[in-house]
């Protein structure tokens, strides 16, 4: 499936797209698709949302001049067109490679990144910042901010129009509307009305009528309100956007999202309105791969495929799997359990779930905060809620769990996947805070299984205890040979005795820690392993009995050092006054970290097997310079 890329071939920046006919953008476009399928299926990432927007975003740099006007683009995972036209095209075969392209846009690497995005629902919040600076500073240029429907669920998103409609801040939103395919005779009619509406003729006749009715005695009035109240009768029936207009924005769309010609038009008119104006567009996810176009949640965010057949290849059973089979199983016996996700069934393994039990299973969108205030409503009233999420979303979600679910101590699940290292969606999604910021909240239970095994456990004891509970584990392989496993609540496992030092672990740093302790063995060095199993509450117990009979101690974990579980451990140490205890934590560093392969970003923090053996080695072989019992493990 090579391609020639005639067009592509002499396209590096934004100007470059400007001398170019509607034909040859178009096909310019297919070329773009083209380029993105080869690399995304030999690199992963996301898609079908790039495959969507080819169109919108040459469009858009086609009106715009950039990186003089801005452009903030909600969530960021659809830039890959944005990337390749704005010099980035020579090293676009790098995207989401270690030291290559990221997959989001960011400031750092280019000038054309206005502002780095990764969450969703943020982008009309930052280009509404941006554009008060602009106009504080007497600046004139355009700020755009692209957003999807589903980002548009967030409840941030409304905020911000709620708060542009108050400013009427001169802003162009671009609604990136790909939930189905628009029709032509639609796509015709909106176009019409919106150069109906935008058109100087139309304002004109506006002002004139006005100002003449402003002038009459009291029927001027009467009839000022009649034809009000006529007009909003008319513009509920013909124009779907009225929600926006209400909010005080200029509704224009909805437009076909892959008529290049039609996209520039409707831009250039909404460049001319003085005030917020949002452009509604239609456009279809997968765009030009059938594969993508049939399967757009599969290859949303998707691995390496073959291009010919869109398979992945992959054949292994990860966390993520053995959560959906094991909620699927309890579900059927136990009628109180429901699920919730926003918006990634697919990503969180509630996919299944959400067959079986379509009256269990609530899909809220991209809304995270509401996703855990109405778990707890369902907790309150007798169910037992488990809410699936990736932890980097459920960062969102901080106050609803400590104010909604844990204050009141209701029996409230969360599962959340992709805790830990994610791999090449970088620092926007690593799960590295998760213990952090859940660990020090009353009342709720933390537990990270070390394989598919532990997580089955740890579910089942999860809707037991009628409690808040939160289950970390890791994106990817685990494993799993479905085994029963004797889990006591608030009880540590004892790994692996030793005598000369003790490594505390959990997660899936547990196996990591067998290869460690294999290597200090044969250096001479018998290390023992806690898998600690229960972040909170610890099994002080345990740990505290061996921390009295080995007492040089290193803590892994796979979250950052701050507030994480070498810090439960320093705390313990300190509760029972044992101050000459050494010890070593090793974590994820203070900086954020970078995306790449797994294996690259764990040798990047020194949390590889062959790295950790050499830190815990120079820190048992001097641990007569420990000043004050304490060796901070930062990288």
């Amino acid at each position: 499936m090579k391609t020639d890329y005639k067009i592509l071939q002499n396209v590096n920046f934004p100007d470059d797209i400007k001398r170019l006919t509607i034909e040859e953008l178009n096909i310019l476009a297919k070329e773009l698709r083209q380029k993105i399928i080869e690399v995304v299926s030999k690199n992963g990432g996301h898609l079908a949302s790039n495959l969507g927007v080819v169109e919108l975003t040459l469009a858009l740099h086609y009106v715009f001049s950039m990186p003089y006007d801005k452009i903030i683009w909600d969530v960021g995972h659809q830039t890959y067109v944005h990337k390749i036209i704005t010099g980035r095209k020579n090293n676009f075969e790098t995207i989401r490679r270690y030291k290559g392209l990221s997959g989001f846009p960011k400031k750092s690497e280019s000038v054309y990144d206005c502002f780095d995005t990764g969450h969703s629902s943020t982008s009309i919040s930052a280009a509404l910042g941006m554009a008060l600076a602009r106009d504080l500073k007497g600046e004139d240029y355009s700020v755009i901010a692209v957003i999807g429907d589903g980002a548009l669920t967030g409840g941030l998103a409304f905020e911000a129009l709620n708060n542009i409609g108050h400013l009427k801040t001169k802003i162009i939103i671009v609604l990136n509307d790909n939930s189905m395919s628009i029709s032509e005779n639609v796509g015709s009619l909106s176009l019409y009305l919106s150069k109906l509406r935008t058109a100087e003729s139309y304002y004109r006749l506006k002002t004139n009528i006005n100002r003449l009715l402003d002038k009459m005695d009291g029927s001027g009035e009467f009839i000022k309100k009649l034809i009000e109240k006529t007009k909003l009768s008319i513009k509920n029936f013909i124009v779907p956007g009225m929600l926006f207009e209400e909010l005080g924005l200029t509704y224009l769309g909805p437009i076909d999202g892959h008529d290049i010609g039609a996209l520039i038009e409707i831009l250039r008119n909404a460049k001319k309105i003085d005030g917020p104006v949002l452009v509604h567009v239609k456009t279809k996810k997968g765009k030009g791969y059938s594969f993508a176009e049939e399967n757009p949640d599969k290859f949303h965010s998707i691995g390496p495929f073959d291009i010919d057949s869109g398979e992945t290849g992959f054949n292994f059973t990860s966390f993520t799997d053995v959560f959906s089979e094991t909620i699927c199983e309890l579900a059927e016996s136990d009628k109180r359990i429901v699920a919730i996700t926003a918006a990634m069934a697919m990503g969180t393994g509630l996919l299944e779930f959400s067959k079986r039990y379509p009256e269990r299973f609530f899909d809220v969108g991209i809304a995270e905060e509401h996703a855990v205030t109405l778990a707890a409503g369902l907790a309150a009233n007798g169910m037992i809620p488990v809410f699936a999420v990736y932890s980097t979303f459920l960062q969102r979600s901080y106050d609803q769990i400590i104010h909604d679910v844990c204050l009141q101590n209701l029996p409230v699940v969360l599962a959340i996947d992709r805790a830990g290292l994610v791999g090449e969606d970088g620092e926007t999604h690593h799960g590295v805070f998760d213990i952090s910021y859940l660990r020090h909240i009353p009342n709720i239970i933390v537990m990270s299984p070390k394989d598919g095994d532990e997580l089955k456990a740890m579910l089942r004891l999860a809707f037991r205890l009628n409690k808040p509970v939160a289950i970390r584990y890791p994106k990817g392989r685990c494993i799993y040979s479905n085994k029963e496993v004797n889990l006591e609540f608030g009880r540590a496992e004892v790994v692996r005795e030793g005598k000369d030092l003790l490594i505390l672990t959990c997660g899936r740093m547990v196996y990591t820690s067998i290869e460690v302790a294999d290597r200090l063995l044969s250096m001479g060095i018998n290390a023992g392993i806690i898998n600690v199993r229960f972040i909170k509450p610890l099994d002080e117990n345990l740990i505290l009995k061996y921390i009295k009979k080995i007492k040089n101690i290193v803590v892994i974990e796979e979250n950052v050092i701050q507030g994480g579980l070498g810090s439960s451990i320093l705390e313990l140490l300190q509760h029972y006054k044992l101050f000459n205890i050494p010890i070593k934590l090793i974590g994820i560093p203070d900086r954020f970290i970078t995306h790449g392969k797994i294996d690259d970003l764990f040798r990047l923090c020194r949390l590889d097997s062959e790295a950790l053996t050499l830190r815990i080695k120079e820190f048992y072989e001097s641990l007569k310079g420990v000043i004050n019992g304490v060796e901070e493990g930062n990288v």
